[in-house]
């Protein structure tokens, strides 16, 4: 044992042998032999068989005693980083991702196989638009996990929002291998087969996704989406009818990671397209109304209430939504389809005035509005791509 750095065990130097017998107190007559009952001698083959097995462990094996030790000083840093992992996922959730970062960094610098501070990691660069890095920390996440179902289901969320989609999909078919059961892995696969066009497979992905969990906002939107790419209006308004009157705070707590980002007022959007195209109007202007006022950033549903005032003969309605759609972006309203004519000249002319002296004025200076980007065409009933 010398040189091993392990304690000795030494049971040499008693007269009094671990190996005797466990004997009852019996007198011995004279010039006799001490008897050793049957009990006794079992005690004596168990303290036997025990002593034999200490002896090995430190005899005939002195590596194993070492590696033990290494061992229990690794758990300790493996505590110390799960630790270091949970301070990062309360900041990152706080969206404090710069103190994330670090203690997620610190986490690794102390354990370098903790595959949930390379998760963690992985999402802290990846807010920081570091894509690459932060696929590299989840691909290690996932092998440190040995194919933990949530880091590539993530990992396949990021492929796909690079636009990798055959890498994304490969991750999700993995995941599905080990757990069927997880509605977030199908609502993923159903995203990429609709990237791949393949609108039937996406939908029953979708609706497997929800025969999991009949309350997911982001899969009832994402079926809704292929239903208004079909023209199967009845069906899009059945599914969006069964939202959760919450579902854009769902969405906002629930969908950051797992699943794709959903456009503001989108299921009202769809819902008041859904509803012009089976004659519901008046529903449909509510529904486009809404639509508007969750999503003061995208002019889509103005363009279409600005087109149904137009096919309705009302003008004034149709300038006040138009000039909105040119405050916000009257580069897509020129993309939309939105163009100079006889029918919409004299609405398009008002929107521009009002929005230029609107822009002048809180700018201060003069501006060049882009009237070459309206070309002269047709009027558009409805925002062309949108439909």
């Amino acid at each position: 044992m010398a040189g091993s750095g392990c304690a000795e065990f030494d049971i040499s130097g008693s007269k009094e042998s671990v190996f005797a017998p466990i004997e009852v107190n019996t007198p011995v007559p004279k010039g006799g032999m001490r008897v050793t009952t049957s009990r006794q001698s079992g005690l004596a083959r168990n303290r036997r068989w025990v002593v034999m097995a200490l002896v090995a462990s430190f005899t005939a094996a002195p590596p194993l005693g070492c590696r033990a030790i290494v061992k229990f000083g690794e758990s300790r840093q493996s505590v110390a980083a799960r630790r270091l992992s949970r301070q990062g996922l309360t900041a990152a959730k706080q969206g404090d991702w710069k103190s994330a970062e670090t203690l997620f960094s610190e986490a690794l610098d102390v354990s370098g196989s903790n595959d949930a501070a390379h998760r963690g990691l992985a999402e802290t660069l990846w807010q920081r638009g570091q894509t690459e890095d932060a696929i590299k920390h989840l691909r290690q996440a996932v092998q440190l996990s040995a194919g933990d179902p949530k880091h590539l289901q993530r990992l396949g969320r990021m492929y796909l929002e690079l636009g990798r989609v055959d890498e994304a999909a490969r991750q999700c078919e993995i995941a599905l291998q080990s757990d069927r059961e997880w509605a977030a892995v199908w609502a993923l696969w159903g995203d990429c087969e609709a990237a791949r066009n393949r609108l039937d497979s996406a939908l029953a992905a979708y609706h497997r996704a929800l025969s999991l969990q009949p309350d997911y906002p982001y899969a009832q939107i994402q079926a809704a989406e292929i239903y208004h790419q079909q023209g199967r209006h009845d069906r899009l308004l059945a599914t969006l009818d069964r939202l959760h009157p919450d579902h854009d705070a769902a969405e906002a707590v629930n969908g950051s990671q797992m699943d794709g980002r959903l456009i503001a007022g989108r299921s009202e959007l769809l819902r008041g397209l859904a509803m012009r195209e089976v004659g519901r109007f008046d529903e449909a202007k509510r529904y486009l109304m809404a639509a508007a006022r969750k999503n003061p950033t995208d002019v889509t549903a103005r363009l279409q209430l600005a087109a149904s005032a137009i096919s309705t003969g009302q003008t004034s309605t149709a300038q006040t939504w138009l000039a909105e759609a040119m405050q916000i972006d009257p580069e897509a309203v020129a993309a939309s389809g939105w163009v100079r004519t006889s029918i919409d000249a004299s609405v398009i002319d008002a929107a521009l005035a009002e929005d230029f002296s609107t822009r002048e004025e809180q700018r201060g200076s003069p501006m060049e509005f882009p009237m070459e980007r309206l070309p002269s065409a047709r009027v558009a009933t409805t925002a062309d791509g949108f439909e």
